[in-house]
């Protein structure tokens, strides 16, 4: 990968902009429940970054957090979602407990969005036949399990 890229991207309205240096560590789709429900889709295309990879460049005083579980002792589920005050769309995750920043590829303008692997596939609602493992959860490197489930579809 390209670490001297750059990636482009915005909330729905344009007012939040951001930019990122570098290339994603990872590019997957997850098929929990609560990625789910925050994106309102049957599944979610993510990326990841380093967190010095991204700069919002316009409208940080538009971002809001949401933490589904603030204050929770179990640091394993700690994402600090954020989004537009005005127009309400998603910007970014920050996932402190991982290191990483969670960008949706939908918001990155013009990117090749080019996943490696499905996450949390016991709940998924949409089987996906393409190829490319299936997680129960997390690949052991990300903290899970690493168990792989059979393509359905």
């Amino acid at each position: 990968m390209n670490k001297n890229s750059q990636h482009t991207g915005s909330c729905f309205c344009g007012a939040v902009k951001f930019m990122l240096h570098a290339e994603p560590e990872a590019m997957a789709y997850c098929h929990c429940n609560s990625c789910r429900h925050w994106s309102a889709g049957p599944v979610s295309a993510f990326t990841l970054w380093k967190p010095d990879a991204l700069q919002v460049t316009q409208g940080e005083e538009n971002i809001a957090l949401f933490d589904k579980n603030p204050g929770t002792s179990d640091e394993t589920v700690v994402s600090e979602r954020k989004w537009c005050r005005i127009c309400g769309g998603h910007v970014f995750t920050d996932h402190p407990t991982m290191g990483l920043i969670d960008v949706p590829a939908v918001v990155i303008e013009d990117f090749d969005f080019k996943p490696g692997f499905h996450v949390h596939y016991q709940e998924t609602v949409h089987h996906i036949k393409d190829g490319l493992p299936k997680f129960k959860d997390l690949p052991k490197e990300a903290g899970g399990s690493g168990e792989q489930l059979a393509e359905q579809g």
